[in-house]
């Protein structure tokens, strides 16, 4: 049984189409105006409006629109006695899912409102299926840009072709690939995540295709690879980018023929497996400039994901802020109630070049400082984010840093803002790992960024 409005000036149309709608077992409502209309809607909050376009004082196409910014998924069948292609494209471009022409035709009505709450149905599903991602996955927003991920997550998963998932460092393309292993035929098997800039060069190949005992100094006894443990599900390739070339050849072969071998080995290992890769660089670049492999590129690059960064989706700051308090309430024993608004407002201006991870792990920090107050405060929040909040000082008054100064903030807010990771810091300073070890015992930055 679906909840049915029908408005319409005409109380004889009211009364007819009322019966018909409820001889087919539907809740009806009736309103013999807009002004009606728009106050009942919002309590009633029916599946299905029939709407007359032609009524006194608000007429059909602005009660459509009304109605649209009441209910964004509202579905709206519009009613005219002088129907005319103008009124038809007006109202279709406001939102109406159908139009009517006076007099009506039952059988027409009838497969109308069949498809209609068919209609509503797979709405339904979807938003049902996105929030269990949402909540399972604490994929949290309600952006366009991040709906749309979302809606792409659903209609890849079912599938077993290969994902590439692209975004910037700490837009949560891990969390994104444990969704689209979860919502696949392969959620009862095994999920594999290997970082393969977390790993020394010189380990990667057995660390993905195993090795048997003896096959190189310390190899004590045969190891399987990830490869062959996410055998039957899926294997997340995380940060593809940094493999070396030598390696992508052999990764391409696995791809190619869908057997391993360990590493001493000389018999292959067929595997099943779903792979899914991630990387924050732009891999297409990265072809042109010889590092990545393009044959290799293509493999992977079946179905892309391109996630948007925190600033292309500031509109769910507010709706993370609140989602990690509350978890991190449950996790830490604290009790903060939420941010006072000069907080609030910080966080909300505040670019994230650090993504949703930052944001996380600034809240998290808060949460820890805060303990026993009720609320997280400015002071509560780390000094590079208040530096950039604070109000600028006049010419004359300005400090004025010494170089040395300069270096270590510079270097400690790369550090903050990369949670702690001495080579990507390094890469974007533009110096040497080795090089910024050395700064870092010179200013006494051994523990920042690190949680």
């Amino acid at each position: 049984m679906a909840r049915i409005l029908v408005v319409d000036d005409e109380e004889g149309i009211r009364r007819v189409l009322s019966q018909l709608l409820e001889y087919e077992d539907h809740e009806v409502r009736s309103a013999g105006s807009a002004a009606e209309c728009l106050a009942l809607y919002p309590e009633f909050r029916p599946d299905l409006t029939f709407l007359d376009v032609k009524m006194a004082r608000m007429d059909g196409l602005e009660a459509l629109t009304r109605i649209r910014e009441i209910d964004p998924n509202a579905l709206v069948v519009m009613i005219s006695g002088h129907g005319t292609i103008d009124t038809a494209v007006d109202a279709t471009r406001r939102g109406a899912y159908d139009f009517l022409e006076k007099p009506l035709d039952t059988d027409r009505i009838l497969l109308l409102l069949r498809n209609a709450l068919q209609q509503r149905g797979l709405l339904e599903e979807n938003a049902r299926l996105r929030g269990e991602v949402q909540s399972r996955f604490e994929i949290v927003g309600r952006s366009f840009a991040i709906r749309q991920v979302l809606e792409r997550v659903e209609r890849v998963a079912p599938t077993d072709a290969r994902v590439l998932i692209t975004g910037e460092n700490g837009t949560g393309k891990e969390l994104i690939a444990r969704a689209l292993h979860r919502l696949s035929p392969r959620a009862g098997e095994t999920f594999v995540e290997v970082n393969c800039a977390a790993i020394p060069t010189e380990l990667i190949e057995s660390e993905l295709f195993g090795h048997v005992k003896g096959s190189f100094t310390g190899a004590h006894e045969d190891r399987a690879g990830k490869f062959e443990m996410a055998d039957g599900g899926t294997l997340f390739l995380d940060e593809i980018g940094e493999l070396p070339l030598n390696l992508q050849v052999k990764l391409l072969r696995v791809l190619q023929e869908e057997t391993i071998r360990r590493l001493g080995d000389t018999k292959d290992v067929r595997v099943d497996v779903r792979i899914i890769t991630a990387t924050h660089r732009d891999l297409a670049a990265e072809t042109k400039a010889g590092r990545f492999r393009e044959d290799l590129y293509y493999r992977i690059n079946v179905l892309p994901i391109t996630i948007p960064p925190l600033r292309a989706r500031k509109e769910d700051v507010n709706l993370l802020i609140d989602h990690f308090i509350t978890r991190n309430n449950a996790r830490l024993g604290t009790q903060i109630r939420g941010l006072t608004p000069d907080a609030r407002k910080l966080l909300l201006e505040y670019a994230w070049p650090g993504n949703v991870r930052e944001l996380r792990n600034v809240l998290e920090r808060a949460l820890v400082l805060a303990s026993g107050a009720e609320r997280i405060d400015l002071e509560h929040l780390p000094e590079p984010l208040r530096a950039r909040g604070a109000p600028r000082a006049n010419r004359e008054d300005a400090e004025i840093l010494s170089l040395a100064q300069v270096e270590q903030r510079h270097i400690e807010r790369a550090l903050y803002l990369l949670n702690g990771n001495r080579t990507a810091a390094a890469e974007k300073l533009g110096i040497s790992r080795s090089t910024l070890h050395t700064k870092i015992a010179q200013h006494g930055l051994e523990n920042t960024g690190r949680t």
